[in-house]
């Protein structure tokens, strides 16, 4: 709002020309989200806290540990949808649609996120909405915005992906691309989700991977950049990085309540609502690929539920103790807070490999 109001008058009054550079209006949402999480968070925490009297469920097979956490209140995604949206809308381009076509991905699969906590807190069961009705409205929103992103992508890469540590190489996936879209928006969605089981287990990866994806949005956004990094160039997607900046500050801002011990949890509110839009910035960027690198730690979070269920289904024996992952190094002694420090640093470590492949090519 701020670009569209302010940078007209740039010509005649030169402190505005500060909006037309991405970074400055990156740096301004990163801080304005940082600073709305820090004053709405106590308010919304209160709120939360007074609605749910009990506090989110708690699994009775899961860790015992986790029984101490009895009476935290969840949905404290609302915090992060709140404090990111705000911060868009305030330093963002709003003539820009892939603008708009990301934060309708993240605010529809924070509502689905929404609908699921609520279920479970009024229920007190750790059972939200039917995993069908979750899937068919997350199906519906991807498909809907994709169709729009098809729509503004550019005409000769469209339905195109490209693949990392190769020059300007794109495979064209035709009508298959919808699918694949679908395959990457509703996977990082559900990745992110599982990801979300202990104090502030999720929220440091997601903010380390909305930080890659600002870069790589702003370096496919330029002409000159993405030449240079043999990377594919799409107008308009420099913008992105404000959102990505935005869910910086907003996870910074969440990560002051939710450090241990945890004054809320996020809930699918929230780990629904970043995980797709991640799974969307990748796609309008064309870096789904690198995301599964960057993303790596919410790939591995996902695969353990993936092989624990397909294991017991076909020989009636576990591989890991419990499922996802970090559940396992609960039960195997590990203390909370080693586990999630060391999940932090393997995220920085997939990140910065990912970020390599802009170069290595």
């Amino acid at each position: 709002m701020l670009y569209n109001l302010l940078s007209p008058f740039a010509d005649d009054i030169q402190i505005f020309n500060l909006f037309r550079y991405l970074t400055f209006r990156t740096g301004g949402a990163i801080i304005t989200a940082l600073l709305i999480s820090f004053l709405i968070g106590p308010k919304i925490i209160k709120w939360l806290k007074s609605k749910q009297k009990e506090g989110q469920p708690i699994r009775k097979n899961g860790p015992e540990t986790h029984f101490k956490k009895a009476g935290t209140p969840t949905m404290g995604g609302l915090m992060i949808l709140f404090s990111v949206s705000l911060s868009t809308l305030l330093w963002a381009d709003l003539s820009n649609a892939f603008v708009w076509y990301a934060l309708a991905v993240m605010i529809g699969f924070g509502l689905i996120g929404f609908a699921d906590d609520y279920a479970k807190l009024t229920r007190r069961s750790t059972d939200g909405v039917s995993a069908k009705v979750r899937l068919t409205a997350q199906i519906v929103i991807a498909a809907l915005v994709t169709i729009g992103v098809n729509q503004v992508l550019p005409a000769d890469i469209n339905s195109h992906v490209a693949l990392p540590f190769f020059k300007d190489f794109l495979i064209d996936i035709g009508w298959f691309f919808g699918v694949w879209a679908l395959i990457v928006v509703i996977g990082s969605a559900n990745a992110v989700n599982l990801t979300d089981g202990l104090d502030g287990l999720a929220i440091v990866p997601i903010a380390i991977a909305c930080a890659c994806f600002g870069i790589i949005s702003y370096l496919v956004g330029n002409a000159v950049f993405s030449e240079y990094l043999h990377v594919p160039y799409v107008v308009g997607t420099g913008e992105l990085a404000i959102i990505c900046g935005a869910v910086v500050g907003a996870a910074m801002g969440f990560l002051w309540f939710n450090a241990p011990p945890a004054q809320v949890f996020m809930g699918d509110t929230g780990s629904l609502a970043m995980g797709g839009l991640l799974g969307m910035i990748a796609i309008i960027t064309k870096h789904e690929i690198v995301l599964a690198i960057i993303g790596g730690l919410f790939v591995v979070e996902a695969l353990s539920v993936i092989i624990q269920v397909g294991s017991f289904k076909l020989t009636g024996k576990r591989v890991f103790r419990m499922a996802p992952i970090h559940h396992h190094f609960e039960k195997k002694g590990w203390s909370e807070p080693t586990i999630v420090i060391r999940f932090w640093i393997i995220a920085m470590v997939l990140a910065l490999i990912g970020l390599a492949t802009l170069k290595l090519r």
